[in-house]
């Protein structure tokens, strides 16, 4: 023997002295046993039969012999470790299960290929994680049109056929053993339909009709025998099914569902000890699968890279993409492991199918075979891993939690303990629901889901600060709603989201109503990363644009609107939580915009030019400006843009329908903006302002960027250079950007019209002050000294120098501020000044004062120690801008 030949002895020896199976193995197969070096390397390899004369029942059975006693020493002595050892099972069961569908159709039809007959193999053999002594459990799909079969048989006959002569070669037992144990339960409606089912059917019914377990059981499948090209194909048509985008909670306690009847039907083996379950029992195998495929449920319909099949890939994604803790992932990563290598040592005892340590001297053999002295040894190795895995298993189930005792007769005084100041009123609206007064109440499934969820529910709301009326808009949205099932399902899944979601209702009114016309919005607030800063614009532009197959143009402009909806309400929730300063959310919201605008311009692009092709050495670039231009939006910022093309003007486009330059880019633009702007299924996007450009409104949507240079340099007024100051390219190639960018500088630096700059500003702001007044008291932006009066300040200050032009409106104020041009003191009015816009458009979009639980929100997010904090400091800035506006509106006329 090859390789380590003292570690493959002693591993021989225990086989022999503790494993009935494996030593009657090593009689039978003394060439394998010699050959035990050599064959570890491969160990596939080395159990094949060179027999093609060799009936394929036969020589299955003697290379699973073969394979069994190669792996078994190979783990024993520690020569294979785990994934080796299990993913060397499972490629037999599919090389097994592949040649016994070949065979079975080749009996039926001689010569013909094992078209249109596919297994999708599931569980442990789709994860390729199969255990030393285990059964596969696939599903067998036909197709009719190209499944070989006689003239006489239907093709549904035929596939039922075949489908019982691969089980009948693979499970029938003799002198050789077995190959494989099949389970075909798992397909759709097993008690009455046939064992192998039509594609169609079956996709028919994952479509409709299937059950919540069954999305858990496709997260392993895989296309493994018979016609590859048909499995993949079955898969990916029900792709949807298994990872859904808005996921329903539902799903995820049916399986913790699943795990507690396992526990109770199993409840014998439940406790550690002799006699514990190692696959069922409490901290048991089940349960880290469980726990990896309940989150992978939750987090994969959004990110691919978390769909991995086997258990510690999908523990490893989910740890480092932050959605399960580390510490975690890897206890139960080692426990994982441990607990099958176990299972495998119990299975090799006698080749059966257990998972059931066993009970005296035979748990003595068990740990034994291991390498360890006794039994009571090996339940101190295992017993650390088992409690570890209940207890983070246990914490999926929110445990320990608050809850109201809400009654159907007493419920006025459990509102009362829990916090609500009108607990008759509050009861009435509880009442009213339990009435299903809405629709989204009237299902039984959506009235069982509220009575589970209302103690969790009426607890968080009643910790709020204002529970009343959180509990109102609550109301509201449930009013609203088609279906409130998720909501609650969500809700009782996730105990913090219901904190959350109080203090949303609570303080939030623009989330509040986002949320009553898009419920599933909350579904991004389930991450860890929601009260996080957003990425940047690459990242996010990457997230948004992710595609996969099948996804056309409208699929995508779905996805970006889900996304760019959970971004911005996740963005919004970080102020109201206290979690994010106003600031850095400003700034999340302008870059997940940009995200959004490039993927969707360049889609937009794409889709344009099937028809209508390119206009050569031109391209589209887009100019932001105002708030966006300063990479600082509100959550109701619309997005001030600019359209212009480089290039020749009077070329054509090469497609199969060319066009001008002019028109293809005008008729581009507006594809643009639709994809920007248009409500779809999944919502609205953006409002999109085009006015800013050359001639405004009278002018057309695109112009080249030699006309506007032209028109920027000889025609435009004082406010459009004004508007110049904060424009910024979002979209093009670098060197297009570029360009843009230096026929900016230049306009700026002073290659413009003379203007009386200061009474042109003056005027332009006495008009907007008339035409567009405070929408209230607390108008951050357009009170007097707010920051409009901050902005007309900052940018007459520039033109008039030609200096201190930065699109951020807060480093502008600082390059003034350096070159004596403007007060230090600004900075920090601008930054109060804007903490409060972005902050009020959220908990007060009237500008109104906000009610008085919300305004210690307010106060925390400014930086204020309380109200009168607010207020005072709202005041302070306000003189600080006023003054400095004054003086820079009555500086003189700009003779360049």
């Amino acid at each position: 023997m090859d390789g380590d030949p003292g570690a493959l002895d002693a591993a021989l020896e225990r086989a022999r002295r503790w494993s009935p199976f494996l030593a009657n193995l090593v009689e039978r197969e003394p060439d394998t046993v010699a050959r035990l070096g050599q064959g570890l390397a491969d160990p596939l390899l080395a159990a094949r039969v060179d027999d093609a004369d060799m009936p394929v029942a036969r020589r299955l059975r003697i290379e699973r012999r073969r394979l069994a006693l190669t792996v078994a020493i190979g783990d024993l002595a520690g020569r294979l470790d785990f994934r080796v050892a299990t993913r060397a099972l499972s490629d037999f069961a599919d090389y097994a299960l592949d040649a016994a569908i070949a065979e079975a159709v080749a009996e039926r039809m001689p010569g013909a290929a094992p078209d249109g007959f596919a297994a999708i193999a599931l569980g442990k053999q789709g994860s390729r994680e199969l255990n030393y002594s285990s059964d596969i459990d696939p599903i067998l799909i036909f197709d009719p049109a190209t499944l070989p079969h006689r003239e006489r048989d239907a093709p549904e006959e035929a596939a039922v056929r075949i489908g019982r002569r691969v089980v009948e070669l693979l499970q029938a037992r003799d002198g050789d053993g077995y190959v494989l144990r099949i389970d075909l339960r798992l397909r759709p409606s097993p008690e009455v339909t046939p064992i192998v089912l039509p594609a169609e059917a079956a996709i028919s019914y994952y479509e409709s009709q299937a059950l919540p377990w069954e999305r858990a059981a496709f997260i392993r499948a895989r296309a493994a025998a018979g016609d590859h090209v048909l499995g993949r194909q079955f898969l990916e048509t029900i792709r949807p099914f298994v990872w859904r985008r808005a996921l329903d909670y539902g799903t995820i306690r049916e399986i913790r569902g699943i795990s507690r009847r396992i526990r109770d039907h199993h409840a014998q083996g439940q406790a550690f000890g002799p006699g514990y379950d190692l696959k069922r029992g409490r901290g048991g195998i089940r349960e880290v699968e469980f726990f990896a495929q309940i989150h992978q449920l939750i987090h994969g319909g959004r990110d691919p890279g978390l769909r991995a099949p086997a258990t510690l890939d999908a523990l490893a994604a989910l740890s480092a993409a932050e959605r399960i803790d580390p510490a975690d992932a890897a206890a139960l990563a080692e426990a994982y492991v441990l607990l099958r290598t176990i299972e495998h040592r119990v299975q090799m005892i006698d080749d059966r199918q257990t998972h059931q340590l066993p009970e005296g001297e035979a748990l003595d053999r068990v740990a034994s075979l291991h390498g360890l002295a006794n039994g009571a040894e090996l339940l101190d190795l295992l017993r650390p891993h088992v409690e570890r895995v209940g207890r983070v298993y246990d914490s999926l189930e929110g445990e320990g939690e608050t809850r109201v005792a809400l009654s159907q007769t007493g419920a006025e005084r459990d509102l009362a303990q829990a916090g609500f100041a009108d607990a008759g009123a509050a009861a009435r609206l509880v009442e009213s629901w339990r009435d299903a007064r809405y629709p989204a109440l009237r299902s039984a499934p959506a009235r069982a889901a509220l009575e589970a969820v209302l103690p969790r529910l009426i607890a968080g709301i009643g910790a709020a600060p204002d529970p009343d009326r959180a509990l109102a808009r609550l109301d509201t949205i449930l009013a609203r709603l088609p279906s409130a099932l998720n909501l609650f399902n969500l809700l009782e899944a996730s105990p913090k989201l219901t904190e959350l979601l109080s203090t949303i209702l609570c303080h939030a009114p623009t989330l509040a109503e986002a949320l009553a016309r898009r419920v599933e919005l909350i579904d991004g607030l389930i991450d860890a990363s929601a009260l996080a800063p957003v990425g940047d614009v690459p990242t996010l532009a990457a997230e948004l644009g992710r595609r996969e197959a099948g996804d056309d143009y409208q699929r995508l402009l779905d996805h970006v609107r889900r996304v760019v909806g959970e971004k911005r309400f996740a963005l919004g929730s970080q102020i109201v939580a206290g979690a994010s300063d106003p600031l850095q959310v400003s700034a999340g919201y302008s870059r997940v915009a940009e995200a959004a605008l490039d993927v969707l311009a360049q889609a937009a692009i794409d889709e344009f030019s099937v028809r209508h092709g390119r206009v050569p050495d031109s391209e589209l670039v887009i100019l932001a400006l105002g708030r966006f231009g300063g990479g600082a939006l509100t959550h109701a910022s619309d997005l001030d843009l600019i359209f212009l093309f480089t290039g020749d003007y009077m070329a054509d486009s090469d497609g199969e329908k060319p066009l001008g330059a002019v028109t293809y880019y005008n008729r581009l633009a507006q594809r643009v903006i639709a994809a920007m702007s248009v409500a779809t299924a999944a919502g609205a996007l953006y409002e999109v302002d085009t006015r800013l450009r050359p001639s405004g409104a009278q002018g057309p949507l695109v112009v080249s960027l030699d006309g506007f240079a032209k028109y920027q340099r000889e025609d435009a007024w004082t406010w459009e250079h004004m508007a110049l100051t904060r424009a910024r390219p979002v979209f093009g190639s670098p060197g297009a950007r570029a360009e843009v960018q230096a026929v900016i500088d230049a306009v700026l630096a002073g290659d413009r019209p003379a203007r009386d700059i200061a009474a042109d500003a003056r005027k332009m702001r006495a008009d907007m002050a008339a035409h567009k007044p405070p929408a209230g008291p607390l108008d951050a932006k357009l009170l007097p000294g707010g920051l409009v009066d901050l902005e007309f300040a900052v940018h007459s200050q520039q033109l008039l120098h030609r200096t201190g032009f930065d699109p951020d409106l807060r480093r502008a104020i600082g390059a003034l501020a350096e070159q004596g041009l403007a007060s230090p003191a600004l900075a920090d009015a601008h930054d109060f000044l804007t903490r409060l816009l972005v902050t009020l458009r959220l908990v007060a979009p009237d500008a109104q004062p906000p009610g008085p639980a919300t305004r210690p929100v307010v106060a925390h997010a400014v930086g204020a120690p309380d109200w009168e904090g607010v207020l005072a400091s709202l005041d302070r800035h306000r003189q600080e801008v006023a003054d400095a506006w004054a003086a820079a509106a009555g500086k003189q006329e700009d003779r360049t």
